[in-house]
């Protein structure tokens, strides 16, 4: 098969206006491909197809799918590259009929922007079917010609690691259980000599002092892990790390502040945190990138027992703190807080943490953008410029002293688990929880309860679990290795 790119006419007269693949494959079929689209009515708008067959021996089907404007760059509204989005998306559509012809292999327009264009093919193509009898037949999307086939396969990568996120994430909870996660993590990561993986048992955990992680991990009969990965991509091993921090519970039921059990299946994504924060660090190794990365993902599973927490009960973190749960569905902050006290081991560059954390922000942003809470424009400014070329948003959440004193004002402990005034700015109080175990002047909290999953609203991903943030991970880190600030 073959997908070929065709813009918004911007003539009256609406002819086809072709990328330079599409150009030269109607050439090749002496201006067959013209003739036909002008014969199927109006001009195709965006993310439409007509499918064309016998035009060619070497290409039985072919798919023209439309582009949308030509020379569409970043829209300030939208904050993102429309072009790069209109070319995912079209490229996933085009894709994704390829493979309802049952075609085994399809090859790709570059459309102007060849990782654009490998970054909705891998994308659109992916679908969790591993325990399905019944599975839909694999396409191998390739690049067409050869002109930009080094920016095609960084896309390939990209999404290849959006789609590892996604797969961890979309896998039952029985499945990718605290070790098992840890494993497919190691295994990923086995190939690279300058990756070492740590995988922590609970002795190690306790020894620690990571009180808060383990009054969540008690609950259940599945014992913690504490992942951490060392990847050593900078000139010097001893250079400042960027520390990845992923909130990795691999499901979470509320524990005794027990969720309602409509939807509580979508909570074996409750890693998505850390599902995306390594994902990313596998990205970065394949991609070699030239910085320091240490990934932190506490993992573990919330549920109601005869250990579980209590609400009211009081534990002691890392850092000294104690914390009254006053409701135990809060209990990805509890992993958050020694995880990030650990993270200050590092002397890091920078400390970025990711976590399913609040159904707040789902309220708040919905599945548009993730929530970022940052004491460090420098670091909100590369968070930010790396989302606009991704198309994987983010948008800048406040972290006022009027939250903190929310989650302060505790009648037993140092700090509460939730605000004072229950729901009122839920994903505030949380980050502002955060913080309170964070003396780093470079952090980042993305809350990424919202972009969880997908059900139609990003065109180039199926429904499911969506593995977001992951490719703005990948090149905020990729810019990270290219600016200079200490």
């Amino acid at each position: 098969g073959l997908v070929l790119g065709v813009y918004s006419s911007e003539k009256d007269d609406g002819a086809a206006q072709f990328t330079s693949a599409g150009d030269a494959f109607d050439r090749l079929v002496s201006g067959k491909l013209r003739a036909l689209l002008s014969l199927c009515g109006p001009p195709l708008k965006k993310g439409k197809t007509r499918i064309f067959h016998g035009l060619h021996q070497d290409f039985p089907s072919v798919v023209v799918v439309g582009l949308g404007k030509k020379n569409a760059g970043i829209n300030e509204q939208e904050n993102w590259n429309e072009g790069k989005e209109n070319i995912r998306t079209a490229v996933a559509v085009g894709c994704r009929q390829i493979q309802d012809l049952e075609i085994p292999c399809v090859e790709v327009d570059p459309c102007g922007d060849a990782q654009a264009a490998a970054e909705g093919a891998v994308l659109g193509l992916h679908e969790y079917n591993e325990l399905k009898q019944k599975k839909k037949p694999v396409v191998t999307p390739q690049l067409h010609g050869s002109a930009e086939s080094e920016a095609w396969q960084k896309g390939v990568t990209y999404a290849e690691g959006q789609n590892l996120a996604r797969y961890l994430m979309e896998a039952p909870a029985n499945y990718i259980t605290p070790i098992k996660f840890a494993e497919h993590i190691e295994q990923k990561l086995r190939t690279f000599s300058n990756v070492k993986v740590h995988i922590r048992p609970e002795s190690w955990i306790t020894t620690q002092e990571m009180g808060a992680f383990l009054s969540v991990a008690k609950g259940s009969a599945e014992p913690p892990i504490f992942l951490e990965i060392h990847y050593l991509g900078g000139a010097n091993t001893d250079d400042s790390p960027l520390v990845f921090v992923g909130k990795g519970v691999t499901f979470d039921s509320g524990g005794i502040s027990l969720k309602p059990s409509s939807g509580m299946d979508a909570m074996r994504a409750d890693m998505g945190g850390a599902a995306t924060v390594c994902s990313a660090i596998v990205t970065a190794a394949a991609l070699n990138l030239p910085l320091n990365i240490i990934g932190l993902a506490p993992l573990c599973e919330n549920m109601p027992s005869g250990k579980a927490n209590k609400p009211g009960d009081v534990v002691r973190a890392k850092n000294g703190k104690t914390i009254q749960v006053d409701n135990t569905d809060a209990e990805g902050r509890l992993l958050l807080a020694d995880a990030l006290c650990y993270a200050h081991n590092f002397n890091a560059r920078a400390i970025v943490n990711a976590a399913t954390l609040t159904g707040a922000m789902d309220v708040a942003l919905g599945s548009a953008a993730t929530g970022v809470f940052t004491n460090s424009s420098w670091l909100w400014t590369h968070l930010y410029e790396a989302s606009i070329l991704t198309g994987d948003r983010v948008w800048r959440m406040p972290l006022f002293e009027h939250y903190t004193k929310q989650v302060t004002d505790c009648p037993l402990a140092d700090v509460s688990n939730i605000g004072k005034y229950s729901r009122a700015g839920g994903a505030c109080t949380a980050a502002a929880f955060l913080k309170e175990f964070v003396t780093a002047s470079h952090w980042a909290h993305l809350d990424i309860a919202g972009v969880m999953s997908n059900k139609d609203e990003v065109p180039y991903l199926r429904k499911g679990m969506a593995g977001r943030p992951t490719r703005t991970l990948v090149e905020f880190a990729a810019r990270l290795s290219q600016d200079t600030h200490k």
